[in-house]
């Protein structure tokens, strides 16, 4: 593992070595993965809800991650739905993240207020994750004690803006005052120095991870990420304002036509972006179906190789890029 390179409000807060987190990927953000990221000098997510049915399941992976990282500290990622009636389910998770000492949550989605004085009672310390600066503004004023702004170009769910990292990043880090970190659209070395140089503590990266030995999706997926450009994904259901950024596959451009035909009724789109699709998907390596979440960085994805490997590639760089910016002369 590399040496740290920067200390930062986010390295500080989440006592980790780099200032690197690997956000929760849906179905693919378990515990061998996580713990990859933990010991690599990073912090890492396990998604909750890739065990929709199964809160158990959950705890279990959960006990798996503190046995592999050798009992240091691990997160977990909690989505917060918009629709009404939904979060009932996330109950028995929060459970399982309160006996089971968890200590730090990234939350996402909706507004994490209805969830926060469970997690803020048991000492959790939480990440809320926002797809723009009006909404950090807004969630700031809850007791977060970090906020990750994500940009137009991740992959998954950007929000409805759209707005690029090179300015909201900026608009970001002028507008907060908790610790920042900078998601979407990173994926290197150089990303990393300007999400700093931006007044970010950190980046957050997940489709530039998904190559990682230690994601357990079919090597045929990966093989395919490794082969893509930077204009690979697609994004889709925009007629519903939940835009979705994925992996361009016939699953998207089926989602796309029914968007050009106008079609409105759920039901048409359900088939092709029910979430075991995607799932489906990973476990078997047939990436032409499912929504399956891929923003642009997926092209830095370059090399199937374990975590470690990835976070010295990108720490690498960083240090290059600063001795560089060293000798550039200032007038």
């Amino acid at each position: 593992m590399r040496a740290p390179l920067f200390r930062t409000t986010i390295t500080e807060l989440f006592g980790i070595d780099h200032p690197i987190l690997c956000g929760g990927l849906q179905w693919l953000a378990d515990a061998r993965y996580v713990a990859a990221v933990v010991k690599a000098g990073g912090m890492g997510f396990i998604t909750c809800l890739s065990f929709p049915d199964d809160p158990e399941g959950f705890r279990r992976e959960v006990r798996l991650c503190r046995d592999l990282t050798d009992g240091r500290p691990f997160g977990v990622s909690l989505a917060i739905s918009r629709r009404l009636g939904t979060n009932d389910r996330l109950k028995p998770f929060l459970d399982v993240i309160v006996e089971e000492k968890v200590k730090f949550v990234e939350t996402s989605g909706d507004s994490p207020d209805p969830v926060l004085p469970h997690l803020k009672d048991a000492g959790c310390i939480v990440l809320h994750k926002v797809p723009a600066v009006r909404y950090a503004r807004s969630v700031e004023r809850l007791p977060v004690d970090a906020i990750a702004v994500v940009s137009g170009e991740a992959g998954g769910h950007p929000g409805l803006f759209m707005v690029g990292q090179i300015v909201q990043g900026v608009l970001a880090a002028d507008a907060l005052h908790k610790p920042l970190a900078l998601a979407g659209g990173m994926g290197t070395g150089r990303h990393l120095v300007t999400a700093l140089a931006m007044g970010a503590g950190a980046m957050l990266m997940g489709s530039r991870m998904v190559v990682a030995e230690e994601v357990w999706a079919h090597r045929r997926y990966k093989d395919r990420v490794v082969a893509i450009d930077e204009t690979a994904n697609r994004l889709v259901m925009k007629i519903f304002r939940n835009n979705h950024r994925v992996l361009d596959n016939d699953a998207a451009r089926a989602v796309e036509q029914l968007e050009a035909d106008g079609a409105t009724d759920f039901a048409h789109y359900e088939p092709l972006v029910a979430g075991a699709r995607a799932r489906e998907a990973y476990r078997t390596g047939d990436f032409s179906q499912g929504m399956i979440d891929m923003g642009p960085a997926g092209v830095f994805a370059r090399e199937i190789k374990p975590v470690e490997a990835i976070f010295d590639e990108i720490l690498d760089e960083a240090a290059a890029t600063m001795a560089r910016l060293s000798k550039t002369q200032v007038t």
